[in-house]
């Protein structure tokens, strides 16, 4: 009974089967190879995405068809400066922020004082010692004086002898010597004194017109000096400050349609961040002074209305007008676009608008160009971000990266 119960060996269970170890090292082999392959597609996938330069889509101004030439530029202030103390030393107050609006001589920050607080305190002391030391000399020669009388008078009756009286005539003319260097010294001390008083006063920093800051350049416990010094630890200015009212535009034209503008021609500008808003405006100057490598000739226009949403560094389109604008002209139809945004796909004029991190093609209609610019009467809005020079293997819907205009 005992040996119909043993289970042979071809008749047991094999418990230690499964796959065979090479298997794994195979499947290992494949799960890596196919991670470097999707690695390796999604590098070559982000080198075949374009880098691209954008510019937005410009509204026409009401004057545009009266427009001879367009060129861009930026809001400049002709009247800004980076406030900043006349002596080093320690900022122990800043009394200001960025946007906050100042006047002509208000405080701006203070500087540690109480060196230069104990100096001017020494120099108003000497002051008043030079002033009490006249006050003594002059009490003397009023006395050698009286003493010079009396001696004048014994000698014409001859109780007195003619040695005494130069002797006392001697005296006054000392003593008025001693009350003159006395006066000196008096006048030197008050001159110190009010050295003093300047170097205390260089420890308040003022604003030197109205405006606008811009910049918060330094902050309590910071060194602060009106020369660069310490590397990077010293501070040469506490904040910047912006006349807002002498705000105006300065644009690069190119030197070969600069003959078109001229001084106190009108113009008309339109700010980036405000497509659909027309700014009335005027050539100031034309500066005498061409940049080489751009061949272009900065113009300086006046903007004619003030608004606080014209800041400075703010990008501008100008449109230099044959004649004063009508104000209730109406706008051209259309928007202004750079040449280059415009390009050629199978026969039609496409430009790409930036939608996120893609760029989508759309077909537009042209109409005659103003100065550089191309003007896209259909399929365009004011405002839209556009590619520009797009590259040939760019299609509808393609993966852009952008970067800055240089």
């Amino acid at each position: 009974m005992l040996k119909e119960l043993r289970i042979q060996g071809d008749e047991r269970e094999d418990h230690g089967g499964g796959p065979p170890r090479w298997v794994w090292i195979l499947g290992g082999v494949l799960v890596v190879l196919a991670l470097l392959g999707a690695g390796g597609w999604w590098w070559w996938t982000q080198s075949q995405v374009p880098e691209v330069q954008t510019a937005n889509a410009q509204a026409r101004g009401g004057a545009g068809g009266n427009a001879v030439l367009q060129a861009t530029g930026y809001v400049t202030a002709r009247r800004a400066a980076t406030v900043s103390t006349q002596i080093t030393g320690t900022l122990t107050e800043v009394l200001f922020e960025e946007g906050d609006k100042v006047r002509k001589g208000q405080v701006l920050a203070r500087l540690e004082d109480h060196a230069l607080r104990a100096a001017l305190d020494m120099a108003r002391a000497n002051v008043k010692s030079a002033q009490a030391n006249i006050e003594a000399t002059r009490a003397q020669l009023a006395q050698a004086q009286s003493d010079l009388r009396r001696q004048d008078e014994l000698a014409l009756s001859g109780m007195t002898t003619r040695q005494l009286a130069e002797q006392a005539r001697t005296a006054v003319t000392a003593t008025a010597a001693q009350l003159e260097a006395r006066r000196r010294e008096a006048d030197a001390a008050s001159a110190q004194a009010a050295q003093a008083q300047v170097n205390f006063d260089y420890t308040v920093v003022k604003a030197p017109f109205s405006g606008v800051i811009t910049a918060k350049a330094a902050q309590v416990g910071e060194i602060v000096s009106p020369l660069s010094a310490g590397g990077g630890f010293t501070r040469t200015g506490v904040g910047t400050i912006v006349d807002m009212d002498s705000l105006e535009v300065d644009v690069d034209v190119n030197e070969a349609y600069i003959g078109q503008v001229k001084s106190d021609m009108p113009a008309e500008a339109v700010l980036d961040a405000y497509p659909d808003w027309r700014i009335p405006a005027h050539v100031i100057a034309v500066v005498p002074s061409a940049d080489r490598g751009k061949a272009t000739v900065k113009v300086r226009v006046a903007l004619e209305q003030k608004d606080q949403r014209v800041v400075p560094d703010m990008g501008v389109r100008v449109s230099f007008l044959a004649g004063k604008a009508q104000a209730q002209a109406a706008p051209p139809p259309g928007v202004l676009v750079p040449r280059s945004a415009v390009v050629t796909r199978d026969g039609a004029d496409v430009v790409f608008v930036v939608v996120g991190q893609k760029a989508a093609a759309r077909k537009v209609k042209q109409g005659t160009p103003v100065g550089d610019q191309a003007v896209v009467l259909e399929g365009l809005k004011a405002g839209e971000p556009l590619v520009l020079n797009p590259p040939e293997q760019l299609q509808d819907g393609g993966a852009i990266k952008l970067t800055a205009a240089k």
